[in-house]
């Protein structure tokens, strides 16, 4: 009887433990989009500033341009010779690549 009441307490400790853990972990992957979302807007905010072209990848694809407007935590406008006005959102962009 007194072993299964220790099994017990341990597997309650044991679960207190794991969701704990999944919490911070959670919380630590929220943290870490949110910063990654940060370096991406200032990226951009650097080449509208220094006029220089940028790529952007996204889902896979490369699509080059030089920023030409940024709204904040929304998107970011781009341009280039095949097209005039591009838009992504920020949150969909991968990577970007910048000289």
């Amino acid at each position: 009887m007194q072993i299964s009441s220790i099994r017990a307490r341990i597997a309650r400790h044991g679960i207190a433990a794991l969701a704990m853990t999944l919490a911070v972990g959670a919380a630590n992957a929220a943290a870490s989009a949110v910063d990654a979302v940060r370096g991406i807007e200032q990226a951009l905010a650097a080449a509208l500033q220094d006029k220089r072209g940028i790529t952007v990848y996204v889902a896979g694809q490369a699509i080059g341009g030089a920023v030409t407007r940024i709204e904040p935590g929304q998107w970011v406008e781009l341009k280039n010779q095949t097209a005039g006005r591009i838009i992504l959102r920020l949150d969909r962009i991968d990577g970007i690549a910048a000289p």
